[in-house]
């Protein structure tokens, strides 16, 4: 566990016990500091407890006595109205911080990576963790997914943390400025908690906060958000600025054209790979991800021979598009971090047969753009409380079956698959919601979904007995 020793003997206030806020307050405490921790729900102040940290209810402390406030992201602390602890601490003249920020101002020697976007953000910066371990370097990968920072290895000058951040990290992260800074793409998402788009986009753009060179901004030029980014910071010629896009040619950058990846970066346009065949990278999508992927290696100095081939030897990520099993000739994808539309119309997009189980809570864009999809849509399965809404959304576009729970869209999602008799059959897990009305976390939902394919009948083939390409051995 990283010491954070700017704080040692501090009183310092931790409010949100989940994994990032009890990991704080583990390292806090172990670290010399005067823990005062909280959470709203008994259960985790249980967990706390069990593990040592002192609770103290920061509803009612007098919170002048701190300097330091380390805030869950989950927890708003602007939009669309603070927490009462918040709106304390800032009354009080505390600093509002996240775990993060305890990391970066213990761990100041090393290098830092950082990944945002809306959208791909875990897949590239997975990536490019994998890429810089099997290229020999001393890394250590969190943030946003996995494990808390503050849980991470301590790094000397050599190391580099490559880090997932959240809009809400964003914000809440002051100490970093990241060697290497990657925006993918911003569409909308998480509007309630940052005051509209505008909020949004400036939490997504802080990521490039103090770069001067040769620290480099990694960005994606698909959407008219981030070219305006892009232009932005070609203009004020501040750092050195890597453009990446998933689909067309950018000067001086990285791009997938013609199905090959492509590095301009020197202005010679080389082809460097082909990304047909790849089965833990499929999809557009994906091809921005590899890009930023390979734009971050050729700017820490790997060779890219070495970034391709760790490509290909990428294992995937968990509910990113995870295969599960083929069962009886029906493949079965589990994409439970497409908590959105626009995340789920990308997996959309990779299969040609869907058989699509849908909803959750939610969000913003509903299923906005949906139309242009359907002709891959052979039935949607619909589950949780946004079923009937998407019933409507869909109502004429394709078949709809009212679900309800996950378990019976698997297992009518199977049976009509293998009755239908037609070509590479998908069933396809991508619900465009929030996993809350029914499931913890998107991990949780994703796991049911596994252990319910698991349990179907008939002939499967596991992920392991086929080849990077998809097929079988």
């Amino acid at each position: 566990m990283i010491d954070v020793f700017p704080f040692a003997g501090y009183p310092v206030a931790v409010m949100g016990l989940g994994r990032s806020g009890l990991s704080a307050a583990r390292a806090l405490k172990q670290s010399g500091a005067e823990v005062w921790a909280w959470d709203d729900n008994e259960d985790r102040r249980a967990v706390a407890r069990e593990a040592g940290v002192p609770l103290i209810d920061l509803h009612a402390a007098d919170l002048a006595e701190l300097t330091t406030l380390v805030l869950s992201p989950g927890i708003p602390h602007t939009h669309p109205a603070p927490h009462p602890v918040a709106a304390r601490a800032k009354a009080a003249g505390c600093e509002i911080i996240c775990d993060i920020e305890l990391l970066a101002r213990s761990q100041r020697d090393c290098a830092y990576i950082g990944v945002t976007g809306t959208n791909g953000k875990s897949t590239t910066t997975a990536l490019i963790g994998h890429m810089l371990e099997m290229a020999g370097r001393e890394v250590e990968v969190g943030g946003n997914f996995g494990i808390p920072v503050l849980e991470l290895e301590a790094l000397g000058p050599d190391g580099a943390y490559v880090l997932e951040m959240s809009s809400y990290q964003l914000e809440l992260t002051f100490s970093i400025t990241f060697d290497v800074a990657v925006l993918l793409n911003v569409t909308p998402d998480h509007l309630d908690r940052h005051g509209g788009m505008a909020g949004y986009v400036a939490a997504k753009r802080g990521i490039f906060n103090r770069q001067t060179a040769p620290r480099t901004a990694v960005i994606g030029v698909d959407d008219d958000v981030c070219r305006s980014i892009h232009d932005d910071l070609v203009a004020a010629g501040d750092q050195v600025i890597i453009p990446i896009s998933s689909g067309h040619e950018v000067a001086g950058g990285v791009y997938v054209s013609d199905g090959w990846l492509t590095d301009d970066t020197d202005g010679k346009g080389v082809r460097a790979m082909p990304m047909a065949g790849l089965r833990t990278l499929p999809g557009t999508h994906n091809w921005q991800n590899a890009a930023a992927a390979y734009a971050v290696g050729k700017a820490v100095g790997v060779s890219p021979p070495v970034v391709t081939a760790c490509m290909r030897s990428y294992p995937g990520l968990p509910h990113r598009q995870e295969l599960v099993a083929i069962v009886d000739g029906v493949r079965f994808v589990n994409d439970s971090k497409a908590t959105n539309f626009e995340a789920a119309r990308r997996a959309l997009a990779c299969y040609e047969t869907v058989y699509w189980i849908a909803g959750g809570r939610a969000k913003e864009d509903g299923l906005d753009g949906v139309d242009a999809y359907a002709p891959r849509i052979v039935h949607a399965f619909l589950i949780g409380e946004a079923a009937e809404a998407f019933a409507a959304a869909l109502d004429g576009l394709v078949p709809v079956t009212v679900a309800e729970t996950l378990e019976v869209a698997v297992e009518r999602a199977h049976a009509m698959a293998q009755d239908a008799a037609r070509p590479d059959p998908v069933v396809l897990l991508a619900p465009a919601c929030a996993s809350f009305d029914q499931f913890p976390d998107f991990e949780h939902r994703g796991r049911v979904f596994r252990d319910l394919v698991d349990d179907l009948p008939g002939t499967r083939i596991d992920p392991d007995d086929l080849e990077p390409d998809g097929l079988p051995q």
